[in-house]
């Protein structure tokens, strides 16, 4: 977490917005990294529950997985510049002449995302971080400047994401399916095929996170590298890794035949598992840090502008709350994830996984923040389509996209509630 001192220049443009310059960032931090735990508790099961539920990995095993790999997404991928009121849904120009209401909404919509991330993981339902934190800053926009200030139109565009980046995902883990079955599952040898296959499938998986890695997190961390570097790196990583694969698909062989081709997916998931926690945090980290970064901004600058550089201590504070949040509360929505929508073995988890890791990457690649929950269950859905509609569980798919609906209006309607708390608790 940051330290409290402050250095003057920031010190004074804090004390033009509050009396206690101490208070504002330790507000920020808590609800920054309130919101990252609920991130954590909620969308882990993003990353990890196509890997319990086809029972790949246990449940301890995906909680460590997940926390090395979300924390290094954040990390070393999320610290893009971040828009400081997210996918221009208002103008901060609007509040260029009230800082104080400015501040003051960022930590409501904090508290107000992370809140229904909270209660909808106590319950098990997948939904939006993005969503979350969106619809709060609708409703801190609307109680404080009115409705014709946002909008809507954009509005519309991330309601249509609900639609879009499902079927993006699921298409392509019916296609990645389809191809595995066809090249793997189906061929009189399976074992000979999975162990000469499946390594091309680790390259995949390893080539986009060294994608997002090499071009957007290692300049944060002082390992900037040119187009060429990038291509070399990712190439480079690709290769490590589908050896290493290799190798020890080799050395399985044995065993597959003896548990089954499905076995050899198990090993492949170990691989998408960690992709997909890469990407997740690498992509949904914004959701925390952007508002906190938001704030920071104006009490350095003394001004609001339309982006804010990301403080690594930013990024730090996010990735250990995404972590904590995982350990303690994702177990509930893995499960829903898992189990519910539809039967998962094996094969099946990583044509989802890799999928979704697929999608979420490449919108982080060109710094559009999707909703990973959205993809991965649209990519869980697309298999089981796979399979036959039979497969899926219609029930818990609706009750999961009745969840998403609400929660831009449930986010709204906290941050309204946050909001006017803390402007009369500051005398506003």
């Amino acid at each position: 977490m940051m330290a409290l001192s402050l250095p003057l220049g920031w010190k004074k443009a804090v004390e033009s917005l509050f009396l206690d310059p101490t208070l504002i960032l330790i507000l920020a931090a808590l609800a920054g990294f309130f919101m990252a735990f609920g991130i954590g508790a909620n969308d882990v099961a993003n990353a990890m529950g196509t890997s319990v539920g086809s029972k790949a990995i246990t449940l301890k095993q995906a909680v460590i997985i997940a926390a090395i790999f979300e924390f290094l997404g954040a990390y070393l991928a999320g610290g893009e510049v971040t828009s400081t009121i997210r996918k221009g849904i208002v103008d901060p120009n609007l509040y260029s002449e009230n800082n104080n209401l400015f501040i003051i909404g960022m930590i409501s919509s904090l508290l107000a995302g992370a809140s229904w991330l909270f209660f909808a993981s106590r319950r098990g339902w997948p939904v939006s971080t993005t969503h979350s934190i969106v619809g709060a800053i609708v409703g801190f926009v609307v109680v404080s400047m009115g409705f014709e200030a946002v909008s809507w139109s954009k509005v519309g565009n991330i309601a249509a994401s609900w639609v879009i980046s499902p079927i993006i995902a699921g298409v392509i883990s019916f296609l990645i399916y389809l191809s595995a079955k066809a090249l793997i599952l189906d061929k009189k040898e399976p074992t000979v095929a999975a162990v000469r296959v499946l390594p091309y499938y680790i390259f995949v998986a390893a080539v986009i996170v060294a994608l997002v890695t090499a071009r957007k997190g290692l300049k944060h961390v002082g390992l900037p590298l040119t187009e060429i570097q990038i291509i070399l790196v990712t190439l480079g990583f690709g290769a490590l890794v589908m050896i290493i694969a290799a190798i020890i698909l080799q050395r399985s062989r044995e065993k597959i035949e003896q548990y089954g081709v499905e076995s050899g997916f198990a090993v492949l998931m170990l691989v998408t598992a960690s992709a997909m926690a890469f990407a997740h945090g690498s992509n949904d980290v914004a959701n925390a840090i952007g508002p906190v970064s938001a704030i920071i901004s104006v009490a350095m600058e003394g001004e609001i502008g339309s982006r804010a550089e990301v403080d690594p201590r930013v990024l730090l504070l996010g990735g250990v709350g995404i972590v904590f949040g995982l350990a303690m509360l994702g177990g509930k929505v893995i499960a829903t994830v898992g189990n519910k929508i539809t039967t998962l073995t094996p094969s099946l988890g990583f044509s989802a996984e890799l999928a979704a890791a697929s999608t979420v990457v490449a919108a982080t690649y060109v710094g559009f923040p999707i909703s990973t929950t959205h993809t991965l269950v649209g990519a869980v859905i697309g298999v089981g389509l796979a399979k036959g509609i039979s497969h899926l569980d219609l029930g818990s798919i609706g009750r999961i996209i009745l969840s998403w609906v609400v929660t831009i209006p449930a986010g709204a309607i906290l941050s309204i509630l946050f909001y006017l708390s803390l402007k009369a608790s500051f005398g506003l």
